[in-house]
């Protein structure tokens, strides 16, 4: 064992992609999963390896990390893997654009409007529709205008990982989003062309799905940031 630890929530898009790469990498590992339900992530203890209190955190022989695009790049730099994580300087800004983009703008609107609903006291309105198609039509006009067969390149990258477990959410609750063909197109051949990772993303698509029809019980918790809903 390498002395590296992921801790994660099974069904949660971050920590799928940082499965995801690491499965890429062919890096050992140990699972910790992170009992979301019971508030793991909210107690004191938790938050000494992340003040932030989310997941996923990677720990390495004591060095502690959040974030999982930070996360993805501190694996495949170390592990210098150069596809996945090119080293030209403009190929790399490429990728780190779209990682910018899937965590203030694409995740994002997906969060606000499908995930979090799904947990809290949040509904789905007009209003986070709306700001999903305008992420929806961002990304559909990145993948035409730079023309490759993934999302920053014709290889597969780090990039690809975050934004294929967000877009595994809008297929979770079935939320059609076939009329941005770029998307489509490029989901379905990570999907065919990735089956051991897509084997990785499809048991939190499906945790998800079970959760939008059958929402958890969180009444006990006293979230510092998201209000709970009552039951």
């Amino acid at each position: 064992m390498s002395g590296l630890k992921l801790y994660s929530v099974s069904d949660g898009p971050p920590s799928l992609a940082v499965k995801m790469v690491l499965e890429v990498l062919k890096v050992p590992y140990e699972n910790i999963e992170v009992d979301f339900v019971a508030g793991e992530h909210i107690s004191e203890e938790y938050a000494k390896k992340n003040p932030q209190r989310e997941i996923p955190v990677l720990e390495d022989n004591g060095f502690f990390l959040s974030e999982s695009n930070a996360i993805l790049q501190y694996l495949a730099e170390k592990h210098k893997n150069r596809s996945i994580y090119p080293e030209d300087v403009q190929e790399r800004a490429r990728v780190n654009q779209r990682l910018c983009f899937n965590l203030s703008t694409y995740y994002r609107s997906i969060l606000d409007h499908i995930i979090l609903p799904m947990f809290y006291d949040y509904q789905r309105t007009p209003q986070t529709e709306k700001k999903l198609q305008i992420a929806l039509s961002a990304f559909n006009s990145y993948l035409e205008r730079d023309g490759f067969k993934y999302a920053a390149s014709d290889n597969l990258t780090i990039a690809d990982l975050q934004l294929v477990t967000a877009t595994l959410c809008l297929e979770a609750v079935n939320f059609d989003f076939t009329q941005f063909q770029k998307i489509t197109k490029w989901y379905e051949t990570f999907k065919a062309e990735n089956e051991k990772l897509w084997a990785i993303a499809k048991v939190g698509m499906l945790e998800l799905r079970h959760f939008n029809t059958n929402p958890p019980d969180l009444s006990h918790l006293k979230h510092p940031v998201h209000p709970v809903r009552k039951v």
